[in-house]
C-alpha cells in the first residue's frame, strides 16, 4: 500500500476547522478505546499518536498523566492546543508517526485513535513504538478495517478501473505485523458501525470535513467528471432502500504489549 503524505498533511490541515462539527464516529470510537485503556492502565508518559483536534488527549488527561500530542498536521494539533490552553501536562509534537522523534522507552503508553490506517509501513510503525515504549508499556489503538466504505468502493468500480476508496489492513494483516514487531500480548476486536445520509453527496462532504481524502499514492489524479460523479451516484443509490444511504465503517480495536 502506497499513501501520499503530502496529500495526507493538507488533507487533514485543511479540516482543522470542520472536524470536530462532523466526527461523531470518531468520538463514539474515541470513548470505547478509553474504556479499553482505562482497564489495566498504569501511571505514567502517554503518547496520543495521531491526536487530531484532541479528543483523546483530553480524555487521557483525565487520568492526569503527562500526555505528548503528536499530529502530522500543524492546524489539527493547534487546534488541540486552543482547546487544552491551560493544562500544564501536555507536550505538543508536530511529526509523523512514522518517524517518531522521541527518545527510547520515553513513554508507559501510546494510544491513537482512528490515526494508524494513515500511515504506510506499519510493521515499522509498531517497531518504533515498541522502541519508545518501556518496558511492560502498552500500545492501544483503533483504526479502520478493509470493509470500511465498501457501498462506496463498489459503487466507483462500476464507473471507472481506479481506486477512489483508500486501502485498509485486515485483523490478520494487523496481527502479524504486530507479531514481526515482537509484541507477545495482541488482543483484536472488530465492529461495523453502520452510518445513515440524506445523499452519497453527503456522504462525500463528510469524508471531506474530517479529511478522510483518497491518499493512495496511484489515484486517478484527473479531475472527477461531473457524468462520472451521476454514474457512481445512481450505482450507489440502486442498492439501498429509503430515503437514506448506508455507509459501513468496519472498526479495529486492538491492545498489544
Amino acid at each position: 500500500m502506497h499513501l501520499d503524505k503530502a496529500k495526507i498533511r493538507q488533507s487533514f490541515a485543511a479540516a482543522s476547522v470542520t472536524y470536530d462539527g462532523v466526527a461523531a464516529l470518531q468520538r463514539t470510537v474515541g470513548k470505547k478505546l478509553l474504556d479499553i485503556i482505562a482497564t489495566g492502565s498504569q501511571a505514567g508518559t502517554l503518547l496520543d499518536l495521531g491526536c487530531g483536534t484532541g479528543f483523546l488527549t483530553s480524555g487521557l488527561l483525565r487520568t492526569a498523566w503527562p500526555v505528548i500530542a503528536l499530529d502530522i498536521a500543524l492546524p489539527m494539533l493547534q487546534v488541540t492546543r486552543t482547546k487544552l490552553t491551560g493544562t500544564p501536562d501536555v507536550c505538543y509534537v508536530c511529526a509523523d508517526a512514522e518517524q517518531l522523534p522521541l527518545a527510547g522507552q520515553i513513554v508507559d503508553g501510546v494510544y491513537s485513535n482512528l490515526a494508524l490506517q494513515w500511515c504506510v509501513n506499519l510493521e515499522a510503525v509498531f517497531t518504533d513504538i515498541k522502541r519508545v515504549l518501556k518496558p511492560g508499556g502498552r500500545l492501544v489503538f483503533s483504526t479502520f478495517g478493509p470493509q470500511t466504505l465498501q457501498e462506496l468502493k463498489s459503487a466507483w468500480a462500476e464507473v471507472d478501473d481506479y481506486n477512489h476508496v483508500n486501502e485498509f489492513y485486515s485483523e490478520q494483516q494487523l496481527s502479524r505485523f504486530l507479531r514481526l514487531a515482537e509484541y507477545a500480548e495482541i488482543k483484536i476486536e472488530t465492529k461495523q458501525y453502520i452510518s445513515n445520509y440524506g445523499s452519497v453527496l453527503e456522504l462525500m462532504k463528510e469524508l471531506k470535513q474530517i479529511g478522510a481524502h483518497n491518499v493512495i499514492a496511484g489515484r486517478n489524479k484527473s479531475v472527477t467528471t461531473k457524468t462520472q460523479m451521476r454514474r457512481m451516484i445512481a450505482a450507489y443509490e440502486k442498492h439501498q432502500s429509503g430515503d437514506q444511504i448506508d455507509a459501513t465503517f468496519e472498526v479495529i480495536m486492538v491492545s498489544a504489549s
